[in-house]
């Protein structure tokens, strides 16, 4: 592979997302959170500052999930049903490239809107002298990014063999599905069946966990004020290495098809 080829991919994926708009929708997270800040006092006279650093980071996850997903599993496939796809596999770029090239373009949106959010964010509960633990926001900012990267090779996974529709559906089941995974253990220990504790183990390994990479709780009640660094790297490498997986499968799925 190409980093050069690769570059000008994923600057042409930036590039197209932003002529899109989609970074207007910084606007309305701002809006979000003015109104969340105005309101929660309304609802939580005494709970009003743990409330708002949970509403501030939900609404985060929540804008960057519906864009990872929406514009994730199109980003193959709409070259495919556009048939410009052919177009783009007559150049000298290899179907890895490609792959890699529209992953690292979408992965850099994201890593700009999740970076944006943060520092609004952190200007309201600075702006309303909310007791909060910076270090922890910034940690859990982090671990959404690569949380949204690994939905993202998600997303592009199955928008290589399914059609888009399909391809949102699947990413958003097994987003929901990676939320529980460790539950899955757990009720499988609690049925008492040894084939059914079998299953669920098999597939807690095989199925992501994205709860590893989901430090919100710890942001908003400070958990991870002097964080446990290995942890921390463990479950970072967890998210990454994931990705990258499934960036191979996508790989292996793209390179065996025909146009």
């Amino acid at each position: 592979m190409s980093i050069n080829r690769i570059f000008v991919l994923a600057k042409n994926v930036f590039q197209e997302v932003v002529r899109d708009r989609i970074l207007f929708i910084i606007g309305f997270y701002a809006l979000i959170i003015a109104i969340g800040f105005r309101v929660l006092p309304e609802f939580a006279a005494m709970a009003e500052d743990k409330m708002f650093l949970d509403f501030g980071l939900a609404a985060m996850n929540a804008i960057g999930l519906i864009v990872t997903i929406f514009i994730g599993t199109g980003l193959v496939n709409k070259e495919i049903e556009k048939r410009t796809i052919l177009v783009l596999i007559a150049k000298p770029v290899s179907r890895s490239e490609i792959i890699v090239g529209k992953y690292l373009g979408l992965s850099a949106i994201l890593a700009v809107l999740v970076a944006t959010m943060t520092a609004i964010y952190l200007l309201f509960v600075q702006f309303g002298n909310i007791s909060h633990s910076t270090t922890s926001i910034l940690i859990a900012a982090i671990f959404l990014f690569l949380q949204l990267s690994l939905i993202t090779a998600m997303a592009i996974t199955f928008g290589v063999f399914t059609a888009s529709l399909l391809a949102t559906v699947l990413t958003f089941a097994l987003y929901l599905i990676g939320n529980i995974t460790p539950d899955l253990v757990q009720l499988g220990r609690l049925s008492l069946n040894p084939g059914m504790e079998r299953l669920t183990q098999g597939l807690f390994l095989i199925l992501p966990d994205l709860s590893r990479l989901d430090l919100k709780n710890d942001a908003v009640y400070g958990l991870q004020a002097l964080p446990d660094t290995t942890a921390l790297i463990t479950n970072a490498g967890y998210g990454l290495l994931y990705s990258a997986m499934l960036l191979a499968i996508a790989i292996f799925i793209f390179s065996q098809r025909e146009f």
